[in-house]
């Protein structure tokens, strides 16, 4: 008996629910098929870009200062310092000097590190984090 009575239950509860959703979908209205609607793009036109060529590649190591340069990212001081200790070994002949950048942070300027660079480099290699 208490069998029929859950699943009575259960019907009338089902039943209840459809007649509640067919009278929402009977109160919503399609628009008149004349009616338009203008939509615009947020994004807008994105200026053009300008392209830089990349950097001429040096032809040689040998007698050359290569400059590796830290933007401050945690940890990024462990691989860069191994690569300095990478050029050393394998380019006795090139210095490769790290260089950690002031600031503090990947959009802040080193105008003083940058004219080092531009004064006493020939390459400089920046490791950024992700």
């Amino acid at each position: 008996m208490k069998w029929y009575m859950s699943a009575g239950l259960i019907a009338l509860l089902c039943l209840g629910l459809i007649c509640s959703f067919s009278g929402v979908n009977s109160q919503v209205q399609a628009a008149p098929a004349e009616e338009q609607i203008t939509v615009l793009n947020p994004l807008g036109t994105p200026p053009p870009i300008t392209l830089k060529p990349m950097a001429p590649r040096l032809d040689t190591l040998d007698g050359k200062t290569i400059y590796i340069v830290d933007d401050g990212y945690i940890g990024g001081d462990n691989l860069l310092n191994l690569m300095v200790v990478w050029f050393n070994e394998n380019y006795p002949n090139t210095t490769a000097l790290y260089k950690r950048k002031g600031g503090g942070g990947f959009e802040s300027e080193d105008p003083e590190l940058w004219a080092e660079i531009e004064e006493k480099g020939d390459a400089v290699i920046i490791g950024m984090g992700h």
